[in-house]
């Protein structure tokens, strides 16, 4: 007997604190009309300086096990995928693990920046497709305020805070249907934030760049996840011998509205079919796959049965998709 793993549950998150593009003009030299028409971002959401990246994970952690019918003392597995954890160590799941009251299972993080829920689902299937693990919990969980520098217009415009998550269940019936991961560190200077643990968090960068902050070369980054994208399409595909006519949803990494597009077209989808939030939250990282899902559960358009299309793309460069039966 094949065992499956299943989503049983969604849930997400965003603080209550809202940036719009209008907040942004007083802050930096920009304008809301620039925003939406390069980005499609209209507002994103900000973390209180007393909130933590474990805040906004339980929240989602808890609306996606209540949509389950779950409690956390079902979880055999508990992983967060951020770019931004709460402390150096422990993981951000184990804090997470210890306010849901969850003693034994297995709680680590995932760092794929942008792709990491992908990568995240990627290992909880394979738990459960294995026998390790019957009943996981999977978040995408950031602050990225954090690591913004809010005097460089070409990135504050870009990112916000969020969470979201997903319960997967072992099933007899189909549900991850094939999953596929990249990575290239060769890109590594394109998209990152210079300062670490290792190196150092105060040192001086060639660049003259504060080492705490994001850096990004917009077009370059943007150039290669139009085509890198386009690629995971053709090979999740090919894969699963489908048409892309077989594709009833495609949910993918919020990042971009021109993206986004360019991901449908390759797909010859309609928008209508395309879950698009980015206006809502800008990019959220890891968590805005599982957030854009959530929400597309939640007002109806995603039904029991329906094939989707989940696609990441993000700094490393690291990308990944994910085929699955809702």
């Amino acid at each position: 007997m094949n065992v499956y793993s299943r989503i049983t549950g969604t849930g997400s998150y965003l603080p209550e604190k809202v940036l719009s593009n209008q907040d942004l003009e007083k802050m930096v030299e920009t304008s809301d009309q620039w925003i939406q028409e390069r980005t499609g971002i209209r507002k994103r959401h900000i973390a209180e300086a007393e909130q933590t990246t474990c805040d906004l994970a339980e929240q989602a952690a808890r609306r996606a096990l209540e949509a389950a019918g779950k409690t956390p003392e079902d979880l055999d597995l508990i992983i967060v995928a951020t770019t931004t954890p709460d402390k150096i160590f422990p993981s951000t799941a184990c804090l997470l693990q210890q306010r849901l009251g969850n003693h034994g299972c297995p709680a680590f993080d995932i760092q794929a920046v942008c792709t990491g829920f992908v990568y995240a689902m990627d290992v909880a299937n394979k738990f459960i497709r294995t026998g390790a693990a019957r009943t996981a919990l999977v978040v995408g969980a950031e602050t990225l305020s954090r690591i913004v520098d809010w005097t460089d217009r070409g990135t504050c415009i870009l990112f916000g805070d969020g969470s979201g998550a997903v319960v997967l269940e072992a099933s007899e019936e189909p549900g991850i249907l094939s999953t596929h991961l990249h990575a290239d560190g060769a890109y590594e200077e394109l998209l990152h934030v210079p300062g670490g643990v290792s190196r150092g968090f105060e040192v001086a960068v060639e660049t003259g760049a504060d080492p705490r902050f994001m850096q990004m070369k917009g077009n370059e980054v943007f150039k290669m996840a139009v085509n890198t994208l386009g690629r995971i399409v053709d090979e999740t595909l090919a894969a699963n011998q489908m048409k892309k006519s077989d594709i009833d949803w495609l949910v993918p990494h919020q990042a971009n509205i021109r993206i986004i597009k360019a991901t449908a077209r390759k797909l010859s989808m309609d928008m209508d079919n395309v879950v698009v939030t980015v206006h809502e939250h800008g990019n959220t990282s890891a968590a805005s796959v599982p957030l854009a899902l959530d929400t597309a559960v939640r007002d109806g358009r995603i039904k029991r049965g329906e094939t989707l299309l989940l696609e990441a793309f993000g700094g490393g460069f690291t990308w990944g998709s994910i085929l699955l039966k809702y």
